[in-house]
């Protein structure tokens, strides 16, 4: 991959071309956008043409060859002048301990000749502790060496930080970049992928990230069970149980599963809601237009909102690290209850990784 593979963000590249060509590289950058958007995409790709051993003819160029031994390191993760660090998923803050790491990796002398680069992401999660660990390192870093941090919101980021970097900006992508981004993907489903980039509002990682089948089979399977008579909450918490744990193991792995699917379900009651004031549903297929139509039909307004506002809640204690089977149980009682066309069966005690 080069520079010229990466759709979406020319303005941002031609600027780093200019900067670097001008000899006026900053020690440090924050990038700022939505997550998904290719942020970390941008940092590899200028990791890699600024560790690239046979870069191209000019600073102006800032393409890396992709072929000489750096190119090949900085593709497999195993550059050692290359370190990449983000929050670990069992945790709603930056550990000071990974902090430590790279601050101590980062003071040795380039393995290489090329300098240090560390791409920090989810700089949204630094806490005070590992913020002041980190402060000596981006104030002295070592000479010839790069800190890219990545985050989603400039009023998520300390001040502390954010006044020593200097701040980029990226935008979500167009809708036809997101459809070609998909397209190269390999999804050559056309329907699925119009809803992915209805639902991507600009960034592929959200739009990659929903495009497996099996998330939107289960979510047929779970409207189909909420639009019957009687609701099995039982039946429908251990179905959910069983496709969270399709994704694996470890619990970031299940908890990654539910809020694909608690995003699915807020996007198909959106739709009950858009059906209700005499619109056309945006992401649904054509298989869940008669459930969506009868839960439209049985369930007032109010109740679509209460319905959301649950799946909102769900997505707030997933995010906590709530127990995922206290989770599930809630959500699926709860929605029950909430559109109860005749009386639900409530859901109790099913199992689920921690």
């Amino acid at each position: 991959m080069s520079f010229s593979t990466i759709l979406g963000h020319q303005p941002r590249i031609d600027a780093f071309r200019q900067i670097v060509a001008n000899q006026r590289l900053a020690h440090a950058y924050l990038f700022v956008g939505p997550p998904g958007v290719g942020k970390r995409l941008v940092a590899l790709e200028l990791a890699k043409a600024i560790l690239c051993e046979a870069p191209g003819p000019s600073p102006a160029v800032l393409d890396a060859c992709d072929s000489c031994a750096a190119c090949l390191l900085v593709q497999a993760g195993t550059h050692p002048d290359l370190f990449q660090v983000a929050r670990p998923e069992d945790k709603n803050e930056f550990p000071i301990a990974v902090m430590q790491e790279l601050c101590r990796n980062f003071s040795f002398k380039a393995a290489r000749g090329h300098g240090k680069i560390a791409i920090i992401d989810d700089a949204d999660d630094f806490n005070d502790e590992s913020a002041n660990c980190f402060l000596k390192t981006l104030e002295e870093p070592p000479p010839g060496s790069l800190l890219i941090l990545l985050g989603t919101s400039l009023d998520r980021q300390l001040s502390t930080i954010k006044s020593r970097c200097q701040m980029v900006r990226f935008a979500p992508l167009s809708d036809e970049h997101v459809r070609k981004l998909l397209t190269k993907q390999g999804i050559d489903n056309p329907s699925l992928i119009e809803r992915l980039v209805r639902l991507a509002a600009g960034s592929p990682g959200q739009a990659l990230a929903l495009a497996d089948e099996t998330l939107w089979q289960f979510r047929r399977a779970l409207l189909q069970g909420l639009t019957q008579p009687r609701i099995d909450s039982v039946a429908l918490s251990r179905q959910f149980v069983e496709f969270a744990e399709q994704a694996g193991k470890d619990a970031p792995a299940q908890r990654r599963r539910v809020n694909q699917m608690l995003r699915l379900l807020i996007e198909a009651f959106t739709d009950v809601l858009r059906i209700q004031a005499g619109a056309s549903a945006r992401s649904a297929e054509p298989a869940e237009l008669p459930l969506l139509a009868s839960l439209a039909q049985r369930a007032g307004p109010d109740k679509i909102q209460a319905v959301l506002e649950r799946c909102l809640e769900t997505e707030t204690q997933v995010g906590r690290y709530v127990q995922l089977s206290l989770v599930v149980e809630g959500l699926v009682d709860a929605l029950g209850q909430i559109l109860d066309h005749a009386g639900s069966l409530p859901a109790r005690h099913l199992g689920f990784a921690n």
